[in-house]
């Protein structure tokens, strides 16, 4: 992509040096970890302690500096979180959330890629950015719910409107949650069973995956995204 050198600006970060918007965009996003930190705020804010915890490889340093810079380019910001919590929250910007296109791109682009196997671990978010993703609307059969799913220390809230997958968000809801099902399982299993890895049965018989209220609802939802 051409050589980089220092930036002039106050931050000292490297750039590209070329007056392409490519060039641009790389020198904002392009280093190495930043779309991942991203990719765990496209649900919903989160702490600099979950960022740690969905991202296990990345060091704490390199976290910090991510952050940094996707603050300076106005890609995230700060925000404090309410007490008794009293800590800071990382969200996208509104400029920061029209990046889910690129996200749709290379999903797509990678998914077909011959030589690199999909391996390795995955994040809570990324199940949940699976099933917004390959969600099939089902206008020949449509239903409706709402869903608490927790998985481990994120409670997610999934909502089917007429077949279509209206909101997925990561987030506490109130108590008591108005939700038609709740769900509590590990990513792990909830990811097997989406993708037809494992069926949701055996999954709720071992009791990896629990279900209270519309069991049915659940099948639904497993069904509508396709295997892949």
């Amino acid at each position: 992509m051409g050589s980089e050198k220092n930036s002039p600006g106050r931050t000292g970060r490297r750039t590209y040096g070329q007056a392409c918007p490519i060039a641009h965009a790389l020198d904002m996003i392009g280093e190495r970890w930043a779309l991942l930190v991203v990719r765990e705020l496209r649900l919903g804010p989160r702490r600099y302690a979950d960022l740690q915890a969905a991202l296990p490889s990345l060091g704490p340093s390199v976290l910090a500096q991510r952050l940094r810079d996707l603050e300076a380019v106005g890609v995230l910001r700060r925000r404090a979180q309410p007490p008794p919590a009293a800590t800071r929250l990382y969200e996208l910007t509104e400029w920061g959330t029209e990046l889910e296109p690129v996200f749709a791109a290379l999903r797509t682009w990678g998914m077909r890629s011959p030589v690199v196997p999909l391996e390795g671990d995955i994040s809570a978010d990324t199940v949940f950015l699976g099933l917004r993703a390959f969600f099939v609307p089902r206008p020949d059969d449509p239903w409706s719910a709402t869903y608490r799913i927790r998985l481990e220390r994120d409670v997610y809230r999934v909502e089917v409107t007429e077949g279509e997958l209206t909101a997925v968000a990561r987030g506490e809801t109130p108590d008591p949650d108005p939700a038609d099902v709740h769900v509590a399982s590990d990513y792990r299993t909830l990811q097997s069973v989406l993708s037809h890895e494992r069926p949701l049965e055996s999954a709720i018989e071992d009791g990896t995956l629990t279900v209270t209220g519309d069991v049915d609802a659940v099948r639904r939802l497993v069904g509508a995204v396709p295997p892949r």
